[in-house]
């Protein structure tokens, strides 16, 4: 079966989405009906930038969203759709789209609010972000706990690899106390809050008035939620979860695991990027795994994707979409 994975912040890069949009009518439409949405020229946003513009939180968010729910539709004009999927973050939007919880128009308004309410909750504070790279995810937050100030885990990514975040001065003292413990690296990472921290919970309540105006339908096929890495399809916990996520971890390489104990033989990253391909890898070694975010790695990927979408396991799970 196939699993489709959506990427999160920091996927993006000008000129992403742009060819597709000129070569598949419904990756057109995923960008018309996004920019009507939101207000925002997404094509043209993707198209020229500049990437200051592009880079911006409540721009970045609804630009990646629409980009990949463009791949996903050009896939679908090739006969390729997910048997259940998933997305890291800000992904997490597309995949409840791509599950027919949420419409487009909705999730990109949603996450452009929700890139506004993330930066509003820390403005004016010193933050941080660091990839841990080299030490079990259980001494990371060990460590982030004895560290006084406010840093935690924000993302249990794959093996070897967490990211922490929190107030700026606590994540340098962390950084340090995770290079003495054994940590190969320790790397800033360049965003603009401290996502998926306590930090964030402004946001959250915030969200939360926003998410009761938009209509929520059942998922159609399972949705491994961020927070949980458990599969959510009923409107009430699909809330919960998106809004949870916002200021607890993203338990990725959990949620990577579920997805291969649900059934995915195959992983299609969807949309810019190629860094939840390695994750993917790291986490469910011999897993196959493909990145589509233009023609040619369409081309690639259908090349791969054919004989899963013929197979017979493959067509029971469209029959119930």
């Amino acid at each position: 079966m196939i699993a489709f994975v959506f990427p999160g912040q920091g996927a993006q890069y000008v000129g992403m989405g742009v060819e597709l949009a000129a070569r598949y009518a419904s990756s057109r439409r995923a960008f018309d009906e996004a920019s009507e949405s939101t207000g925002l020229d997404l094509l043209d946003l993707c198209r020229t930038g500049p990437e200051e513009r592009l880079r911006r939180t409540e721009n970045t968010q609804p630009a990646i969203l629409t980009c990949s729910w463009a791949t996903a539709s050009a896939l679908a004009e090739n006969g390729v759709r997910p048997a259940m999927t998933a997305g890291l973050s800000l992904g997490e939007y597309t995949a409840l789209v791509a599950a027919g919880a949420l419409t487009l128009a909705d999730a990109v308004s949603l996450v452009r609010q929700r890139g506004k309410f993330m930066q509003d909750a820390v403005d004016g504070q010193h933050t941080a972000m660091a990839a841990v790279m080299g030490l079990p995810a259980e001494r990371v937050d060990e460590i982030c706990r004895q560290t006084p100030g406010v840093v935690e885990v924000a993302n249990f990514n794959a093996p070897g690899q967490v990211v922490i975040g929190g107030e700026a001065g606590a994540v340098e003292d962390a950084a340090a106390r995770l290079l003495a413990a054994g940590a190969r690296r320790v790397t800033r990472l360049a965003v603009s809050a401290p996502f998926h921290t306590s930090l964030m919970a402004p946001a959250a309540a915030r969200l939360s008035a926003a998410l009761g105006r938009v209509n929520v339908a059942p998922a159609r096929i399972p949705v491994v939620a961020n927070v949980t890495a458990q599969p959510v399809q009923e409107p009430n916990e699909i809330r919960t979860a998106l809004l949870d996520q916002v200021a607890a971890p993203v338990r990725w390489e959990q949620s990577v695991r579920t997805l291969r104990a649900l059934g995915a033989s195959v992983f299609v990253e969807v949309g810019p990027g190629t860094a939840l391909a390695g994750l993917i890898r790291r986490t469910v070694p011999g897993a196959v795994v493909v990145s589509v975010q233009d023609q040619a790695t369409l081309d690639a990927a259908l090349s791969v994707l054919e004989p899963v979408t013929a197979s017979p396991e493959q067509g029971h799970a469209e029959s119930r979409r």
